[in-house]
């Protein structure tokens, strides 16, 4: 494998900044100094102005294989997330078949094994009724367990509280939670449909899938795990209440309760649905200025741990429908890094506190093996960022097989100038060498 050294990069790792050489060989960073020689057979990066930050981690993502593939793929998916930054991902199993079998699950990673990129790990499926089959997840080598307490855009609603007190009782690895209310969404959509008819504004999603629908399945989760002190993660916060349900009082490698927020949360507000259209409908909703600033005040004060993309592609047709046709979700994984070192321009956040939750707290999180900082012996998965390089989002430049983000014509101050992910060059200026080097996650656990 061929070896780089990486000079004068402005080192982003562990809550400080420093210039350093980095020597990457054997897939892995061999050597950290603050000069470090060439040696014969070495590729050299100038990094000189450059930020060279762990590759981050997606904690969740669809990336809709199997059955979904016309709105994007495995190989698609993490060649754009390349792109972006992001050098391992963890997929949601609300595929076609559901994963909600152990065989479903490992066919899944043996096709991302053919096609992957980015480094991977898949997220075993809860249902009602399969339970025997959760409890089979080998925790070492699955990110961990994904429970639907609303419905979203998928059918795997795991509402029957049976099922959810014995999920929450018996198993033993982490728990990765949708949490909206789904009789409270139904009841304000059937509310809506009376007001409206078919034709319901955009605007009324947050209403629709409003604050108390995400706050009472969020405290019945929290509920969950205090009594049967499961290893819970909440997906996705869009709401400022929610995020007192969290402790910020403890070490995140001590938390048993953790949170995630989305870039879209934390990024955009209600008001842009008159423009933005049904490209804003997530799932939970976005929701108020108020809400977003909440969601980020978590974030910097540590209720809030990780910092993910919930990246899930649809056809720019299906997003063209009205209200309750047009499905939820959108594209986010090559504009992530982007749109995080954006608000680390504009004062929102600093350099080291978002390579904290985008890197570091999801290797915590998750107990990954050997990923997520940088430090000699580690994967060299690694990312470089030229934080004074303006672009435009463009048709043109978008990697997403659906074709579109809510993100063209913005202009973004800093550009992703080379991604490594297990010592490999697989994206440098603007050029992605697809070589399928992505490896299968491990955990530590």
């Amino acid at each position: 494998m061929k070896k780089f050294l990486i000079k004068g990069a402005n080192v982003v790792n562990e809550g400080k900044q420093e210039v350093k050489d980095v020597l990457i060989q054997d897939g892995i960073i061999s050597k950290i100094d603050t000069s470090i020689s060439v040696e014969s057979g070495v590729e050299e990066i100038n990094a000189e102005g450059l930020i060279l930050m762990p590759g981050v981690i997606d904690d969740q993502v669809h990336f809709r294989e199997p059955g979904l593939t016309h709105k994007g793929e495995l190989f698609t998916e993490s060649r754009a997330a390349v792109a972006g930054g992001i050098t391992s991902y963890m997929e949601m199993p609300n595929t076609v078949p559901n994963a909600l079998t152990q065989e479903l699950l490992q066919d899944k990673y043996d096709r991302a094994a053919q096609v992957s990129l980015a480094n991977y790990s898949f997220f075993m499926g809860a249902s009602n009724d399969n339970l025997d089959e959760v409890l089979k997840t080998d925790e070492q080598n699955v990110c961990g367990v994904k429970i639907f307490m609303g419905s979203s855009t998928g059918n795997m609603l795991v509402d029957n509280e049976e099922t959810l007190d014995g999920i929450f009782s018996e198993c033993p690895m982490l728990i990765a939670t949708h949490c909206e209310d789904e009789a409270t969404v139904r009841a304000n959509s059937a509310a809506a449909q009376e007001q409206f008819g078919e034709d319901v504004p955009i605007a009324q999603h947050p209403i629709i899938r409003s604050v108390e629908a995400c706050y009472l399945s969020s405290s019945k989760a929290v509920e969950l795990a205090k009594k049967h002190n499961t290893r819970l993660h909440i997906l996705h916060i869009s709401t400022e209440k929610e995020t007192h349900l969290f402790d910020n009082s403890v070490p995140l490698a001590e938390k048993r309760i953790t949170a995630e927020a989305c870039i879209h949360h934390l990024t955009f507000n209600d008001s842009l649905y008159e423009t933005k259209g049904t490209l804003l409908k997530w799932n939970p909703a976005v929701k108020t200025e108020v809400d977003r600033l909440g969601v980020f005040q978590a974030l910097l004060n540590d209720r809030i741990d990780i910092i993910a993309t919930d990246h899930a592609p649809h056809t720019w047709a299906e997003k063209q429908n009205t209200y309750f046709k047009a499905p939820s979700g959108g594209p986010l994984v090559q504009h992530a890094l982007p749109a995080m070192m954006q608000h680390v321009a504009n004062g929102a956040i600093s350099l080291e506190r978002m390579v904290e939750k985008m890197c570091h707290a999801p290797a915590i999180c998750f107990q990954l093996e050997n990923r997520g900082f940088i430090r000699e012996g580690y994967a060299a998965d690694l990312v470089l960022v030229d934080p004074k390089n303006p672009w435009t989002v463009s048709k043109a430049n978008i990697l997403y097989k659906c074709g579109w983000s809510i993100f063209e014509g913005t202009e973004f101050s800093a550009k992703v100038t080379h991604t490594f992910i297990n010592g490999h060059l697989a994206y440098a200026n603007g050029q992605l060498n697809d070589t399928v080097l992505g490896q299968r996650l491990r955990f530590d656990r």
